[in-house]
């Protein structure tokens, strides 16, 4: 029987994510971390700009997106970050051989690593990809204390269906969306009539 693909979490050195994210995609495996896209312009858009008309430094070139005439910087917004699907029996692997090319520092839960539901992930893509300039990242040191509040679910927009806890950071009341245990991410202002309230135990 085919096993399932789930999403695991490793913590990459930072200057690695890139490497690490290449070394997936030639597996043909999914990886993910959140990155701000930053505009180049003048010089810096003339050296990007010959660094992808050089085909063969992949390396350098999954840094940077590309859009029109555009170009920009992927940066990355959680230092050290990366999740990864593949299957149970693979992870461990996985995690092996990223030790050995000395991108990995530290695997959670190496005999039994932790799987972050599809659910949970899928929430967390949708706002780190949202475009929204206004997020806030919090480590999972700090997850706790701001996890308190309504839990909810946006009802319009380009969050449509996300949900989290509406928690006050700062002087606004915002959307926290958590990865348990490894990250969570707060959207900027979200009116309260596209909000609607949920069971912390709905599906």
């Amino acid at each position: 029987m085919e096993e399932e693909l789930h999403w695991y979490a490793l913590k990459i050195f930072f200057n690695k994510l890139f490497e690490a994210e290449t070394v997936f995609a030639g597996q043909g495996l999914e990886s993910y971390f959140p990155v701000e896209l930053v505009r180049l312009k003048g010089e810096d858009h003339l050296r990007a700009a010959r660094r992808l008309a050089t085909p063969d430094d992949f390396r350098q070139d999954n840094r940077y997106r590309k859009i029109g005439p555009a170009i920009f910087l992927r940066k990355p917004v959680v230092n050290s970050l990366i999740f990864v699907r593949t299957t149970a029996s693979d992870i461990l692997r996985v995690g092996e051989e990223f030790r050995g090319k000395g991108f990995l520092y530290t695997m959670v839960d190496k005999k039994v690593p932790y799987i972050i539901p599809d659910k949970e992930m899928a929430m967390f893509r949708l706002v780190t990809s949202s475009g929204d300039n206004g997020l806030k990242f919090f480590s999972d040191e700090s997850i706790t204390r701001y996890k308190q509040g309504d839990r909810v679910r946006v009802k319009e927009g380009p969050l449509k269906g996300t949900e989290g806890y509406i928690k006050r950071i700062g002087r606004d009341r915002r959307l926290l969306v958590a990865i348990e245990g490894f990250v969570a991410v707060a959207t900027s202002f979200i009116p309260f009539q596209n909000l609607e309230k949920v069971s912390d135990h709905a599906d």
